[in-house]
């Protein structure tokens, strides 16, 4: 049999799996380069601070401050955020910033809230215990900052404006709308209110469809007003990492957060690329660093199956299963949040496997009825299913991580 180890589990003590095919079968793992970089040690991390990217020192801007607000992505995102936290509060405490004036905020744009266990897993227990947390409400307790030079009109998170030392943190990873995830997104729709959240996904998008996509950042519409809002908002600080597939920083950029990532993006081109290879007959696409977010999987695999006959198995252990979103997720039989859409079947040649240990109804919402599906609970249930399929040998191609991976 031929063994391919793919990443797992990554907030559950990151246990790798594997699977195997038989060894008749033409198998290719689709990889980017950066996936198999070595984590940064604390020299790089240190660096990266000391050398931010078109803003002053942190340590000079904290000298200024008296309230600090750090905004971090939420548990969909894959950011360690707890191994760069060091260099940010060190700084902060030797300007005598007191830790009741720092607080943390979760970017859940309109995520379902964060709980305690969310909160330890990515800024680690000493901070939990440390520094305030708040949850960020779409809904209420954001400030109104006029209209965007575009004409939308710009909700901030209200705790974060009262501060005037604005920090974010997230990675940089490849994004279906603004082609690359992170930057400015910390603020845009991480803490934005719901009417700001809705026209940017609404009216924003609808300037320019064409300029969407995975890696597609040059004049891409909805990256051009999250540029707008960020300079609304102030946001005076951002490092950006970029992940492997073991979940470890592999680079991190700091400073502006418009210039910072600039920078950033044209190594994460690089970092995520990866060479298509058309016309399979199975795509296996591991869902790792945005696990509960399974659907981005679904982009590389239909690029890379066989329409008229191939099979796509989806891999993904979400123990919490998939992230609750109140603008596209469904919340009852026929209808969901207000941008939601209700799948049909996939295309008639393609059959689609869900192989989790955490199956529910509603996990496959935003790709196809869960009816259309067939559900397994292990890989060799998986395998059993493709043999059966194809008896007589197969091409098959393997996404180690879907959700972060574009075709360059």
């Amino acid at each position: 049999m031929q063994r391919i180890s793919l990443p797992n589990l990554l907030w559950y003590d990151n246990r790798p799996r594997e699977i195997t095919f038989p060894d008749g079968w033409e198998v290719e793992v689709l990889q980017p380069p950066g996936f198999r970089k070595p984590a940064l040690d604390r020299e790089g991390l240190e660096r990266a601070f000391r050398e931010p990217i078109g803003c002053p020192p942190l340590e000079e801007l904290a000298g200024e401050a008296r309230e600090v607000v750090i905004v971090f992505d939420d548990i969909t995102r894959p950011t360690p955020v707890k191994e760069v936290l060091p260099f940010i509060l060190g700084p902060l405490r030797a300007a005598g910033i007191p830790e009741a004036n720092i607080r943390f905020i979760p970017a859940l744009g309109m995520h379902g809230a964060m709980n305690n266990i969310d909160f330890r897993k990515k800024l680690g227990g000493d901070a939990v215990e440390k520094y305030p947390i708040y949850n960020h409400n779409p809904y209420e307790n954001c400030e109104y900052l006029g209209e965007s030079p575009t004409g939308i009109p710009v909700y901030i998170n209200r705790e974060f404006m009262y501060c005037d030392l604005r920090i974010g943190i997230g990675c940089i990873t490849p994004h279906v709308h603004v082609g690359f995830g992170g930057g400015g997104k910390i603020v845009l729709p991480g803490i934005s209110g719901v009417q700001t959240i809705k026209a940017w996904h609404g009216e924003v998008s609808k300037r320019g469809p064409e300029t969407m996509g995975l890696g597609r950042t040059e004049g891409n519409v909805m990256y051009e007003e999250i540029k707008h809002v960020v300079r609304m908002s102030g946001l005076q600080v951002k490092v950006d990492a970029l992940i492997n597939d073991r979940g470890q920083i592999t680079d991190l950029f700091v400073g502006d957060p418009l210039e910072e990532y600039a920078v950033g993006i044209e190594v994460a081109r690089e970092h995520y690329g990866t060479p298509s290879s058309p016309g399979k007959d199975v795509v296996v696409a591991n869902a790792y660093a945005k696990y509960n977010e399974m659907a981005i999987c679904m982009l590389m695999s239909l690029m890379t199956v066989n329409l008229q006959r191939g099979v796509v198995v989806l891999m993904v252990d979400a123990p919490e299963g998939q992230v609750c979103h109140y603008l596209i997720r469904s919340f009852g039989k026929e209808y969901g949040g207000e941008f939601y859409m209700r799948m049909g079947p996939p295309p008639p040649g393609v059959k689609i496997i869900v192989c989790t240990a955490y199956p529910d109804r509603t996990m496959c919402d935003l790709f196809a009825p869960i009816e259309a599906v067939t559900v397994t609970r292990d890989w060799e249930q998986t395998l059993a299913l493709l043999v059966e399929e194809f008896p007589d040998g197969a091409s098959a191609a393997v996404i180690p991580d879907g959700t972060m991976q574009f075709f360059a």
